[in-house]
């Protein structure tokens, strides 16, 4: 049996807090792309997701997505990955 390798980062928040997380999926969603992160140290929490942009030296960093339908839309799109990658199919939708 193989392991799954995942990707953990570290972000800090606004007190200057560090916090690890796993990146469970890149998605991208309208042309943007976004981060599916789950703290490290919670597995049962709900995912994070953030939205990936650009700094001004073209750096990737993570932002809050502030906009609820943005949030919805990509938070859909991530449980349709996860329904399909589980075996499910359109029809089982109907």
């Amino acid at each position: 049996m193989s392991e799954v390798q995942t990707e953990r980062i570290t972000l800090t928040d606004e007190d200057g807090t560090e916090h690890e997380f796993d990146v469970l999926e890149m998605l991208e969603v309208d042309q943007k792309m976004y981060a599916i992160l789950q703290p490290v140290d919670a597995q049962d929490e709900e995912a994070v997701i953030l939205r990936v942009e650009k700094d001004d030296e073209g750096n990737d960093v993570l932002a809050y997505i502030e906009d609820d339908a943005e949030w919805d839309k990509v938070a859909e799109e991530y449980d349709t990955l996860l329904f399909e990658e589980q075996g499910g199919s359109d029809e089982d939708l109907q």
